[in-house]
């Protein structure tokens, strides 16, 4: 799978905070790889924003990159903030919501 749409990211130095901006009452993602084995993806979340208790059949790694967010992993919360992260198991329900502004990367790989 190739993903062209970022293929003026490879190669080149960049800030992880800007690759995706705050929008109003919005949740922004972009994801910048995107393959059979595993994708990154980058998400500004605006306050109050977040994403609904959902599973995945993959460990994924949250580490943020600016603000604070309440992860919620099987029922038990998990408090975030700049330069932390945090592994979602595999199969366990979990959900995000944004305490302030906040940026994160998320890393699954699916092999």
């Amino acid at each position: 799978m190739t993903d062209t749409k970022n293929d003026n990211l490879i190669a080149q130095v960049l800030t992880l905070k800007d690759l995706a901006a705050y929008q109003p009452g919005a949740v922004v993602s972009r994801t910048v790889i995107n393959k059979a084995t595993g994708t990154v993806t980058f998400f500004a979340f605006d306050k109050g924003q977040g994403l609904s208790e959902h599973t995945a059949p993959f460990d994924a790694l949250v580490y943020i990159l600016d603000g604070q967010a309440e992860i919620m992993i099987a029922g038990k919360p998990h408090q975030l903030k700049e330069s932390e992260f945090i592994i979602m198991p595999a199969n366990k329900p979990h959900a995000l919501k944004a305490l302030t502004q906040f940026k994160m990367a998320l890393v699954m790989i699916r092999s």
